[in-house]
């Protein structure tokens, strides 16, 4: 898909082969001690995993020969062919992992998608100007949901502010929240949109920052590295901290209807008291948690985290304290 195009129908067959073009092959198996080569079953292939969806494509009725490889890292072959007879249609699907070969034959192939909260989600991975990496992280997995899942998993204010990946003072360029061997290039990502200059003007007016405004005009007009990298430190400056607060505010409000996932219930609780605790004494806390998949196995384990809000040389900063099991 181009730069800003959404994906306006979900076809589960075209999804199917804008993974295989991208090398990935990611199967998940019902959790069950039967053999799944001999039994009829719905395998999903993972298409879509962040903190704000996860999604897959399921084989219906599937069943598998070969071997499968869940580790392989190469390159991937693969052809799918349909079979029509009077019992009813069936697809084959082959896959070369290298020299191994994994054919599934099924029915039926369709989406399952599981929307989540998102805005108060968060990861530390890297240091400095934390709640900014937030913001780059939120809006990054904002869009990337858009651009692959289209209108219906998003509402028109979640299509709006994904829009932001596009301005560079706040994306990857100038906060990364991960480090720089775990990011995939975007093109242009020093060039602004017009839209996500636009987005950021009703941000300033609203929070009636007038001088940001006049920027954002400025910046209109001699957008750059150089540029950029001035209103990204503008970014963590007091003066104008109305207007991320808002963008904040804004990203957790838009996701507010989405499930959460719930995990050590007694952790959550004991960073909310410990957050009123510190509210208590005058101090400014934002609660950020940390989740793994429901359904498949990844590397994050779930933590509970208060950003405590401090002021700085004319900076907005914050010290993140981790709530432990036990604290």
């Amino acid at each position: 898909m181009e730069q800003n195009e959404l994906r306006t129908e979900l076809n589960p067959f075209e999804m199917l082969e804008e993974l295989l073009w991208q090398e990935q092959f990611e199967l998940i198996f019902p959790d069950s001690e039967s053999d799944y080569k001999e039994e009829a079953l719905q395998i999903r292939l993972i298409y879509l995993m962040n903190d704000a969806v996860e999604s897959f494509l399921v084989f219906v009725n599937a069943k598998m020969t070969g071997q499968y490889q869940p580790d392989y890292e190469g390159e991937l072959e693969a052809e799918l062919s349909r079979e029509d007879t009077e019992e009813g249609t069936t697809y084959v699907l082959v896959v070369h992992q290298g020299d191994s070969v994994v054919t599934l034959f099924f029915e039926d192939l369709k989406v399952e998608t599981h929307l989540y909260r998102y805005g108060d989600l968060g990861h530390f991975w890297v240091k400095g100007y934390e709640y900014l990496r937030q913001l780059e992280y939120r809006i990054a997995i904002l869009h990337t949901k858009c651009e692959y899942l289209g209108e219906d998993a998003a509402s028109e204010e979640e299509r709006k502010l994904a829009e932001l990946v596009h301005f560079p003072p706040l994306n990857y360029a100038c906060y990364p929240a991960v480090s720089q061997k775990y990011i995939v290039p975007m093109d242009g990502v020093w060039e602004p949109t017009e839209q996500a200059i636009f987005i950021m003007e009703e941000l300033a007016a609203e929070a009636n920052d007038h001088s940001l405004l006049w920027w954002l005009s400025f910046y209109r007009k001699h957008h750059g590295k150089g540029m950029s990298r001035l209103l990204a430190w503008m970014m963590h400056r007091i003066r104008h901290g109305a207007v991320i607060d808002l963008l904040i505010d804004k990203l957790m409000r838009t996701s507010e209807g989405y499930p959460v996932r719930i995990y050590h219930a007694e952790i959550l609780m004991r960073a909310m008291q410990r957050k009123a605790e510190l509210e208590s004494l005058g101090k400014k806390v934002t609660l950020v948690r940390e989740e793994p998949f429901t359904t498949a196995q990844d590397s994050v384990e779930y933590n509970v985290y208060l950003m405590i809000w401090k002021k700085k040389w004319g900076n907005r900063v914050v010290e993140v304290e981790h709530i432990l099991d036990g604290y």
